[in-house]
């Protein structure tokens, strides 16, 4: 039996915090350095173990350490229309409402090695690659609110739907509001440890290989609970409410069965025939009745994700006069995540859930990385920066092909300048420019992104000739993506299963066809006047990230 709440918790369970500041499933943010100018994937210098690799190899011979850690603070905001919503207690009737979620990452941190020795540069690099957090939306989002907007809506036209199958009025009770209880939490780190080493061919070229091990992790928790319903202006629970009338109405069929086999033995045909109707017409209430009650109920769903790739790495970098530039390119990750559930039996049979089931492996590939960098020594004490990065996003499996949906890859361009006021103190600056090529389809308030630009700045301090303390901000302003649709989020599908189940019992698989087919047209049909449908909807969605950073380079 289709549960509603279980498609509602599908699709909050798939929002997670990413503290990235790179692609869609990458973090570039490793080091403090980073922050303070974006820009780094020509410079040489001990963050470069993961910005310019190769460039490790033009640092001095010795031990080079880098201790890093950040702060993150995110907020996600989707405002989103759709009609429905009018029919719930708490929203004074407002078709529009405005969902926020918080995601934090307290600490964040990173370590970064290199060991010079000759031509050689021998390194690691450990850092949390992707996610990197959790993220609250503790009144749920507009996706799985309406789905259960759905329920007057639907209330109110299903006489008509089951005429047209020739069920007949059933006269069931109309739902006027609902309220429900909603909560959901995403946590995803992936954590990456990176081997490699470079070497230099000679005074103006050096090359590198690695290779990174990404370990994912990920737990996703949520419910929706206690909905209510609205009846005859009195809330009740939906689900006892509806589960209840199904017994009475089954305790009908069963009483008019009776009585009509009692007429049938009497000779008394017409009223045989008129109780075998009122029990044909108790059964369709009562399997209506009963497939709404488990739509109803309340669900709550624990998955943990678990699972790991390997990827190599090569790097270039080339010195000549005061220009430096390099590239590097990462492979695409290949990952899976083995699923380990509590209380999934209702993922195994709705394919909105399906990515949740337990003991299965979903496919969360990340993407490969090219970045290209140029730096130039304007002055001995300044220097200013480039950068492009570009995922091939379009090339990563993800879970149902959704990557396919993407328009094309993403693409950065970062710029910034670096300043040496006197021997002791640094000071950097730089921006990023984000532009994602997203669709309609893709972008869901599950888990979005939306095109942005970072600005970064930071002071570096050195304390000693061995050590050096960094202190940064990173801001990152995102532009708002807008959408509309003339099926929101498909819900319709949620009306179309329920009513296509009960058909399916009563009337058989073709029926069933036929129940979906007709509930999807009438709720999306555009209307003559307006143009749009009973379930037009749109969305707005934009988010705000703000990143405090402090490190430490140790040079022994």
């Amino acid at each position: 039996m289709i549960k509603l709440k279980s498609v509602l918790l599908s699709l909050a369970l798939a929002s997670a915090v990413s503290a990235n500041a790179g692609g869609i499933l990458t973090n570039t943010n490793q080091n403090i350095a980073f922050l303070r100018n974006p820009a780094r994937d020509a410079a040489i210098g001990i963050d470069g173990v993961y910005s310019n690799p190769a460039g490790v190899a033009f640092m001095n011979d010795g031990l080079h350490l880098s201790i890093n850690i950040q702060n993150v603070h995110q907020t996600r905001t989707i405002t989103s229309t759709f009609a429905p919503f009018a029919y719930g207690a708490d929203n004074s009737g407002n078709q529009t409402k405005t969902f926020k979620g918080k995601a934090d990452a307290p600490v964040l941190p990173s370590f970064q090695a290199a060991y010079n020795k000759n031509d050689w540069s021998f390194q690691f690099n450990f850092a949390v690659t992707g996610g990197g957090g959790k993220c609250e939306f503790n009144n749920g989002l507009g996706s799985f609110e309406s789905s259960v907007g759905l329920l007057p809506l639907l209330s109110q036209n299903l006489d008509a739907i089951t005429s047209q199958l020739g069920l007949g009025t059933l006269g069931l009770p109309t739902v006027s509001q609902y309220r429900m209880d909603t909560y959901m939490r995403g946590r995803q780190y992936y954590y990456g440890f990176t081997l490699g080493a470079a070497r230099k061919l000679n005074k103006n070229w050096s090359v590198y290989v690695g290779a990174r091990l990404l370990y994912g992790t990920s737990n996703y928790y949520g419910y929706v609970s206690n909905i209510q319903a609205n009846i005859n202006g009195e809330f009740v629970s939906a689900s006892s409410t509806f589960k209840s009338l199904a017994t009475q109405a089954s305790t009908a069929v069963g009483q008019y069965t009776q009585a009509a086999t009692t007429a049938q033995a009497a000779g008394d045909a017409a009223a045989a025939a008129q109780y075998a109707a009122l029990a044909q017409e108790y059964t369709v209430k009562a399997t209506m009745l009963t497939a709404l009650g488990s739509a109803t109920e309340d669900v709550t769903l624990n998955c943990d994700q678990s699972g790991w790739g390997v990827a190599p790495i090569l790097g270039v970098d080339f010195k000549t006069g005061d220009f430096n530039f390099a590239a590097k390119y990462e492979f695409k990750t290949r990952m899976r995540l083995k699923n380990r559930s509590a209380n999934s039996e209702s993922a195994k049979n709705l394919e909105l859930l399906d990515r949740y089931e337990d003991g299965i492996e979903v496919a969360e590939d990340s993407p490969a990385l090219l970045t290209l960098g140029a730096q130039w020594s304007i002055l001995p004490q300044l220097r200013v920066s480039a950068g492009w990065h570009h995922y091939f996003d379009k090339d990563a499996t993800q879970f149902n092909d959704h990557q396919k949906k993407l328009d094309g890859n993403t693409n950065e361009f970062l710029f910034g300048a670096e300043y040496d006021i006197n021997k002791t103190v640094q000071v950097s600056a730089g921006l990023q420019k984000t532009n994602y090529s997203f669709t309609d389809d893709y972008m869901e308030d599950i888990s979005f992104n939306v095109s942005s630009y970072s600005f970064g700045f930071g002071v570096g301090i050195n304390l000693s000739k061995k050590l050096k303390l960094n202190l940064a901000y990173f801001q990152t302003n995102y532009s708002t993506y807008n959408r509309e649709s003339n099926d929101y989020n498909n819900v319709s599908n949620l009306a179309g299963s329920i009513v296509g189940n009960v058909a399916n019992q009563l009337l058989g698989s073709d029926a069933a066809a036929e129940a979906i087919e007709k509930v999807s047209t009438m709720l999306t049909t555009p209307d003559a006047e307006t143009g749009k449908s009973i379930l037009y909807g749109s969305d707005s969605f934009t988010r705000t990230n703000r990143v405090f950073g402090i490190g430490l380079d140790i040079n022994i």
